[in-house]
């Protein structure tokens, strides 16, 4: 059993503490956030403590970490939380539901969030600092890269390879062998049939690139 700090306090570490709390092993002990943002001592009980001070007060030698924020700035403001708390010497759990379909969690990275109702396949490896949320179709032999987010009812097919920095809206759909290049935003009920532009948004069915936009500056 670890104890966790999580970073954040709005809803997305609330459903986090939630999930922990009642579908794992790992105690939480408390909340993690920006100085700046401090507007409370405390949420759900336990202490909220400045980020830039948490390691001085949490020890990473008897503590880990977990940042399960939304994909904003496609991805990178996950990102970089995760590799402040890991400069910090901090070792990361990821959560699995256990109401997931998943035959082998050792193919899951670090600090990946994972709900309820996802089939992951065999044969699919995921990196770190990923988020799936509920209910999506994970196909057999792909590879997902690091810091990237389904939402839900999400259907990649088999063969894929997801781009780091991607985002998928809900509903969307990955055909199968496709390579999805990093930072790619791909529209809710989308339907991407081929391979995609770095940084690119695309919308439709079949989904087409949004001319003379780049991801980043959208989300």
């Amino acid at each position: 059993m670890a104890k966790v700090i999580i970073f954040g306090v709005l809803d997305t570490a609330e459903l986090a503490h939630y999930y922990l709390q009642h579908d794992s092993e790992h105690e939480v002990v408390a909340f993690a956030v920006n100085r700046e943002y401090i507007r409370d001592n405390s949420f759900h009980g336990l202490p909220v403590v400045a980020f830039e001070d948490v390691e001085t007060l949490f020890s990473p030698s008897e503590y880990s970490f977990f940042a399960p924020m939304t994909g904003r700035n496609m991805n990178r403001n996950r990102e970089a939380i995760y590799n402040q708390a890991k400069a910090k010497g901090y070792s990361f759990i990821s959560y699995i539901s256990s109401h997931a379909t998943i035959f082998d969690k050792s193919v899951v990275g670090e600090n990946c969030f994972i709900l309820e109702d996802n089939t992951i396949q065999p044969f699919t490896t995921i990196g770190n600092n990923v988020v799936m949320w509920s209910g999506n179709h994970i196909g057999h032999h792909g590879r997902i890269n690091d810091h990237v987010f389904f939402t839900s009812h999400v259907v990649m097919s088999g063969h894929c390879e997801i781009g780091p920095y991607s985002f998928f809206g809900v509903n969307s759909t990955i055909r199968d062998y496709t390579t999805i290049a990093q930072g790619t935003l791909v529209g809710m009920a989308s339907a991407i049939t081929k391979e995609t532009e770095e940084w690119g948004i695309y919308i439709g069915n079949p989904a087409k690139k949004v001319p003379g936009k780049k991801s980043y500056e959208a989300y």
